[in-house]
C-alpha cells in the first residue's frame, strides 16, 4: 500500500574536503569553486538539487570555504560595476548564482568522514527525508537522477542511493551494493554494502555515486556509528545497516543511472569534464570541437 509522504524540499551537499588531490590549486581555493568551463563545479549541484524542486540547500563547509558562501550571496560592486556598463549578459550570469536557491551552511568543524558531515545536517534537516549531493559528481541535466531517486523514495520510503555499473578493475573506488531486482527495470532493493571493496571482494559491479535520497533515521545510525575504512564515519556503513534491516524506516533501494556523468574528483576526468561540457555548449562547442579536432590530428602526431 502506498502511503502519502511528505515532499522532500531539503538538499545537503557536502563541501568541506581539503581536495588534496588538486594541490597546488586548492592550497587557497576550495576545490568546489575551480571551474567547469565558466561556472564553478558547486554551482552544477546546487542547479541540480533546484531542477529537482529542492530549493532549500545546506552546504556543510569548512575552514577556508568561505568563497563557497560568497559565491551564491550578492556582490553589490560587481552588479552596479555590469549596471553601468550596460552589459545585461553578465550581470544575470553574475546574479543566476544568488537567485537559485535558500542557501544555509553550517561548519563540520573536525572532518570526520562523509558521515560525519551528514549528522551535521540534522538540526537542520530535523525528521523530514532529505537528498545529499557530492560535489565530486556532476550529473548533465539532460539524463534526470535525482528526480526519479526522490519518485522511488516517496513511493517505497526508506532510502535510496544511486548506482552506476563500472567495470570490476575499478570497484575498489567505490561504495559498491549487493542487489536484488524489483518489478522496474531501473530500480533494485540493496541488501548490502561494502565501503571500497577488495579486488574480488565486490558482492556485484555497481558502485554508489553522488548522490542520495535519506531517511531521517539515518541520523540515529550514524550517531552509533564508529569510524571506519580511513578512520572516518562512513556512511556507507549507517546505510549497510539499514539495508539488513526489516524496521519501521523502511528499506534501501537503488536507481541504476545509465546517463552521462562527469566525475570532477579526480585531475584527468575533471579535464574530461571541461572538454566534453565545452564541446556541447552552443556558444563555445562549434569552434572549440573544430579546434580540438584540428589538436588531435596534426598537433598529437608526434
Amino acid at each position: 500500500m502506498t502511503h502519502a509522504r511528505t515532499r522532500i524540499s531539503k538538499a545537503v551537499i557536502p563541501a568541506a574536503g581539503l581536495g588534496t588531490r588538486f594541490l597546488p590549486a586548492t592550497k587557497a581555493t576550495p576545490k568546489e569553486m575551480l571551474p567547469v568551463v565558466d561556472k564553478p563545479a558547486i554551482q552544477y549541484v546546487v542547479e541540480e538539487a533546484v531542477a529537482a524542486n529542492l530549493s532549500d540547500v545546506l552546504m556543510i563547509t569548512g575552514r577556508n570555504k568561505r568563497p563557497l558562501e560568497d559565491h551564491f550571496d550578492r556582490n553589490y560592486e560587481l552588479e552596479s560595476a555590469l549596471t553601468a556598463k550596460g552589459d545585461e549578459a553578465r550581470l544575470a550570469r553574475v546574479q543566476e548564482s544568488s537567485d537559485l536557491a535558500t542557501m544555509h551552511y553550517v561548519r563540520q568543524g573536525d572532518p570526520r568522514g562523509l558521515g560525519h558531515a551528514v549528522l551535521c545536517a540534522e538540526p537542520h534537516v530535523g525528521d523530514q527525508p532529505f537528498a545529499v549531493l557530492l560535489g565530486d559528481d556532476l550529473i548533465d541535466p539532460r539524463d534526470p537522477l535525482l528526480g526519479r531517486m526522490i519518485e522511488v523514495q516517496e513511493r517505497h520510503g526508506g532510502s535510496v542511493v544511486a548506482l552506476m555499473e563500472v567495470d570490476p578493475s575499478q570497484i575498489h573506488l567505490y561504495g559498491c551494493a549487493a542487489i536484488v531486482p524489483t518489478v522496474d527495470d531501473d530500480v533494485v532493493r540493496v541488501t548490502d554494502l561494502v565501503e571500497k571493496p577488495a579486488p574480488g571482494e565486490a558482492p556485484s559491479a555497481f558502485a554508489v555515486i553522488g548522490r542520495y535520497v535519506l531517511d531521517p533515521s539515518v541520523f540515529g545510525v550514524l550517531s552509533k556509528t564508529q569510524p571506519g575504512r580511513g578512520g572516518e564515519i562512513q556512511l556507507t556503513d549507517a546505510l549497510r545497516e539499514l539495508a539488513q534491516e526489516d524496521g519501521p524506516d523502511g528499506p534501501v533501494h537503488g536507481v541504476i543511472f545509465t546517463g552521462r556523468r562527469y566525475d570532477t574528483g579526480d585531475r584527468g576526468d575533471y579535464l574530461r569534464a571541461i572538454v566534453r561540457l565545452a564541446c556541447e555548449r552552443d556558444d563555445l562547442g562549434p569552434d572549440f570541437r573544430s579546434w580540438l579536432r584540428t589538436y588531435v590530428s596534426e598537433e598529437m602526431q608526434d
